[in-house]
């Protein structure tokens, strides 16, 4: 029998103590040393355990230490400074009483948004390797021989964090290319699946190019895929996966780009693996689109089998029945049982309660063990 492997997108909820401590250091309250740094590594060193135990195939380091999957570049690189005004989703904009009622539910986080001021370079990357230490010491206790880390695409961090340095968007994203790359590559060679997250491949539509037309902003697109891949020249495309969203919060997305306006551009990014949504309801039937895709004959599919944005937990047979639809369209070992996004993109936040997570990562596990016996 061939078993189905499981993963997930990469955040996970983390503690009081890690959360307090990360919030503490954005406020200039703490410097990093201990307890900062050994709550980090303990933190660690319990989520990946407990990924583990629940029966998770590939983890993470659960993006412990960073306060956000693309903010957190601000630490890493020069020329990043002040804050950014956000953009509401389009989506939500067109039902202020909703988003009015999110903001007031603390459904929306509040956390610093750096813009870029100056040139770009790389100014510190011992966060990157501590966090590598500790994901490493983390699964070498555990038992996992195999692990991914997360990194921001030039793009999301563009799409976040605009330049009032850089004359055009292009400039822009050639500048955070080549600044990530250095990342990037050291994230691979240290021996962990590098995973590049780039909601701006769909989130964008709505977010910052929510004026633009569909082929419009597909041109867009285009320039964000040529930067990633320029920035990942270096790194075997089998070890980076992608990972794209259209927003990991409960709304309408009615205003959501199709999957199929948007895959022949992301099928030109370097990885080979594709993280994606496919649980929620905005999404969910967009299977389809794979069946009239020309898939490449090396490409793994990592679908959303479990929505990140509610508190129900998914029944181990409709996870199965979600992985069988991939499988019987590229087979069983280009299949990972995946989720639709993170279960905390921003520390201390999460729509999901903590011990649900948990719950649905089980019923993530016994989804893909349905899978595997009944496919054989």
């Amino acid at each position: 029998m061939t078993r189905i492997q499981t993963t997930h997108v990469g955040s996970l909820p983390r503690n009081q103590a890690v959360s307090d401590l990360l919030f503490a250091r954005e406020r200039g309250e703490i410097t990093i040393d201990n307890p900062y740094l050994a709550t980090m590594t303990e933190a660690t060193t319990a989520i990946v355990a407990r990924q583990h135990d629940t029966g998770i195939d590939l983890p993470s380091d659960g993006e412990t230490s960073k306060i956000s999957y693309a903010t957190y570049i601000k630490d890493r690189l020069t020329g990043f400074d002040g804050d950014s005004p956000r953009i509401p989703p389009a989506d939500l904009r067109l039902y202020p009483d909703f988003l009015r009622k999110l903001a007031a539910s603390g459904g929306t986080p509040t956390y610093r948004r750096p813009r870029c001021v100056g040139p770009i370079a790389v100014a510190d990357l011992t966060p990157l390797h501590r966090d590598i230490a500790d994901m490493k010491a983390a699964m070498a206790k555990a038992g996992y021989t195999q692990g991914f880390m997360n990194s921001a695409s030039p793009g999301v961090i563009s799409l976040f964090q605009p330049s009032d340095f850089h004359t055009s968007q292009e400039a822009y994203l050639a500048d955070l290319a080549e600044a990530m790359r250095t990342e990037y590559e050291t994230i691979a060679d240290s021996g962990l699946i590098l995973q590049i997250d780039a909601p701006d491949l769909g989130l964008g539509r709505h977010t910052l190019y929510a004026e633009l037309d569909d082929a419009a902003f597909i041109a867009k697109a285009e320039l964000h895929v040529e930067a990633l891949n320029h920035a990942l020249r270096n790194i075997p495309a089998n070890r980076i996966r992608l990972h794209i969203c259209w927003g990991n919060y409960e709304g309408p997305h009615i205003c959501d780009i199709g999957l199929a306006e948007i895959l022949p551009t992301v099928l030109k990014a370097k990885p080979r693996a594709l993280l994606f949504e496919g649980a929620n309801p905005r999404h969910a039937h967009e299977w389809r689109v794979w069946t009239e895709t020309k898939i490449p004959d090396d490409y793994v599919l990592i679908p959303g089998v479990l929505d990140s944005t509610t508190n129900f937990v998914e029944h181990p047979e409709l996870v199965a029945e979600r992985i069988e639809r991939y499988v019987a369209i590229v087979g069983t070992d280009r299949v990972i049982a995946g989720t639709d996004c993170g279960f905390s993109t921003f520390a201390g936040f999460g729509a999901v309660d903590p011990g649900i997570v948990w719950a649905k990562l089980a019923a993530l596990v016994q989804g893909a063990r349905i899978a595997s016996t009944r496919i054989g």
